[in-house]
């Protein structure tokens, strides 16, 4: 989860995270502000509030890299009111230019979004062989989409939901 509030400029961030998911949120917070335009959000706001980062379930050590997107979007949700449906996942790592890596531990994130209600998952291009591997059984119920870069997930999750 993300907030933002007047400040100078900070970045927070909570909930044991290790070194790599550390590197994912910075990486997140300089895609964002580059990609500010297309975003719609206000570069100043931006560039002033501090941004408090806090992943969930503080004693549960966080890390690994297949954040980046869920990151980005939690960012961009905050600066813009908007609330992401929490009937979606994503998974994927994030470079500074917006394309999306492929991610490991893909079956345990599929039975973790069974388990929690999910019923669409965005998912690395690249990992497209993996959920073919998976039993039916795990895929029934679930809606995979397949991105290469992140204005995929943008203009599904914010833009064609814009007033």
């Amino acid at each position: 989860e993300v907030s933002h509030y007047k400040g100078k400029g900070g970045v927070n961030m909570t909930g044991s995270l290790g070194n790599v998911m550390i590197e994912s949120a910075k990486i997140a917070i300089g895609y964002v502000k580059t990609n500010y335009k297309e975003f719609g959000l206000d570069i100043k706001q931006l560039n002033e509030d501090d941004i408090h980062i806090n992943c969930v379930h503080a004693a549960i050590p966080k890390d690994g890299p297949s954040a980046g997107v869920t990151l980005v979007s939690a960012i961009i949700s905050s600066f813009l009111n908007k609330k992401v449906d929490n009937k979606i996942g994503m998974t994927g790592e994030i470079t500074l230019n917006g394309n999306i890596l492929a991610i490991g531990g893909l079956r345990e994130k599929v039975i973790g979004s069974k388990r929690a209600g999910i019923k669409k998952i965005f998912v690395p291009q690249k990992n497209k062989s993996d959920i073919d591997e998976l039993a039916e059984e795990l895929k029934e119920g679930l809606q995979f989409i397949y991105v290469d870069e992140y204005f995929d997930i943008y203009n599904m999750v914010f833009k064609n939901d814009r007033k």
